[in-house]
């Protein structure tokens, strides 16, 4: 027998005792974001160190200016093996409104369902202690039939992804040298349906902005200064207008010079995939694209560049009516920028193309909310074939390369800093809640997810 059919034995053997601890660690209420829970996101770091120093592990508990992060490395790695450094995060979002949740959020349970799966409940399941658990425990089951793991392994446990991670930059700038591996695993991501699993290999970047105009130097009086005098309001509309051209495309200047197009092999992977434009927008109550017109909405939320307004604020907006004419308004947007653009060159091209369109006598004012580039696995990546390879194996369907529209920093953190790519392998699903009341793991994921990675592990230790 194969160490990997010998670890995935020890998985079955075990699954009831794993889905245990994972229920311990959801028990523990580690609410990054509020202060009062500083000592349960310590208490949630030491649990999860004393586990890996069960499993074999140099772990320890590293302080930063908040919570603290979570570092281990397997004291009995092989020699002449790929290293990977997994990546995970045990802070969890806060529970309100607390009234809409169907069980305690951090009492968790396992709750059978009318399809024979069940759900894991509670705050963390999935986002990210379900996940996470899925590589350690993949881990146990290796140690437990073997005595060793095929791959030299290093772990990183963060307590901040929850509030943006303020520690993690300057913490990987001081273990550089520790950390420094050949890939980084990321499980904090989605699969592309219930049966389908999926590696996110292009995540978009993030440009966010905001805009306050001024015209008068007071509120005016519409009546006496109507038409006269310039509205900010208009002039912001105006200018906001202006970054749309009518084919949904953004009018900005240059703004497509840096953007690749989508290669063939991947546009021919995505359009097998079981993807239902119309259902996608019809399930928010929408039916038409508006984007770029010549594009298939799949490519404009994954592979395109994106403009969006997400406040504007300006004038009376109280109850009732009032006349006026106000000095300033303001809006927020942001710009999903892809593979080949330039954050602060889409910023600087943005600004110039608004100051163009402000009257002599008014102002614009920018102030900057964020940036990050987007990033790219390729796709002829060994490692990531290898992954996609058992990723099939074990769901007995082709694996999918997905794209997100959204933006994960910290994989541009791990690159840019370390110089390494991340392989995004989740096993949550659309409908796992995440962020709001009555948060569920399904158990399907968890018991495959932890199967998954041990084929994984066996697979990249091939290289």
């Amino acid at each position: 027998m194969s160490a990997e059919q010998a670890a995935l034995q020890s998985v079955e053997a075990t699954i009831d005792t794993s889905v245990e601890r994972l229920m311990d660690l959801i028990r523990i209420p580690s609410i990054s974001t509020d202060p009062a829970h500083a000592d349960d996101c310590r208490r949630a770091a030491q649990w999860l160190c004393d586990e890996l120093t069960s499993l074999g592990f140099d772990a320890s508990v590293r302080p930063t200016g908040q919570h603290p992060m979570v570092v281990a490395h397997d004291r009995d790695a092989p020699a002449g093996v790929p290293h990977v450094l997994f990546y995970g995060h045990y802070d969890v979002q806060p529970v309100d409104p607390i009234a809409l949740w169907q069980r305690p959020p951090f009492e968790p349970a396992r709750v059978p369902q009318p399809d024979g799966d069940s759900w894991i409940t509670g705050r963390g399941a999935s986002d990210d202690k379900g996940q996470l658990m899925t590589f350690i425990e993949a881990c146990r089951a290796f140690k437990a039939a073997n005595g060793t793991l095929p791959l030299k392994v290093s772990i990183l446990l963060e307590g901040e992804e929850e509030i943006a991670s303020p520690s993690l930059a300057p913490f990987l700038e001081a273990t550089a040298q520790e950390l420094k591996a050949d890939v980084v695993l990321v499980c904090d991501t989605d699969m592309w349906d219930k049966d389908t699993p999926a590696i996110t290999t292009m995540m978009r970047g993030l440009v966010g902005e905001e805009i306050t105009v001024t015209c008068a130097d007071r509120d005016l009086h519409s009546g006496i200064f109507g038409n006269a005098a310039a509205n900010p309001l208009q002039v912001l509309a105006n200018v906001l207008a202006s970054l749309r051209a009518p084919d949904g495309s953004i009018a900005i200047e240059g703004f497509y010079d840096d953007v690749k197009d989508l290669p063939e092999a991947v546009r021919a992977q995505w359009s097998r995939l079981p993807f239902d434009a119309e259902g996608f927008l019809g399930m928010v109550g929408l039916s038409q694209p508006a984007g770029e017109a010549d594009r298939p909405v799949i490519e404009q939320v994954w592979a395109r560049p994106s403009f969006e307004v997400h406040g504007i604020q300006g004038g009376f907006t109280g109850n009732g009516f009032k006349t006026v004419i106000p000095s300033t308004a303001m809006a927020k947007v942001s710009f999903r920028i892809v593979d080949g653009q330039d954050p602060d060159k889409v910023r600087a091209a943005f600004r110039d193309h608004c100051r163009a369109r402000v009257p002599a006598d008014c102002t614009i004012e920018f102030a900057e909310h964020g940036g990050s580039a987007a990033t790219v696995q390729p796709h002829d990546s060994p490692m990531l074939n290898r992954a996609l390879a058992a990723l099939t194996e074990e769901w007995q369907t082709e694996a999918a390369c997905a794209g997100t529209g959204g933006s994960i920093p910290i994989v541009t953190a791990f690159k840019d800093q370390l110089g390494m790519d991340a392989l995004l392998v989740g096993f949550a699903r659309f409908d796992n809640r995440i962020h709001s009341p009555n948060e569920k793991y399904d158990l399907s994921s968890y018991h495959k997810g932890i199967r998954s990675w041990v084929r994984i592990m066996a697979k990249l230790a091939e290289g």
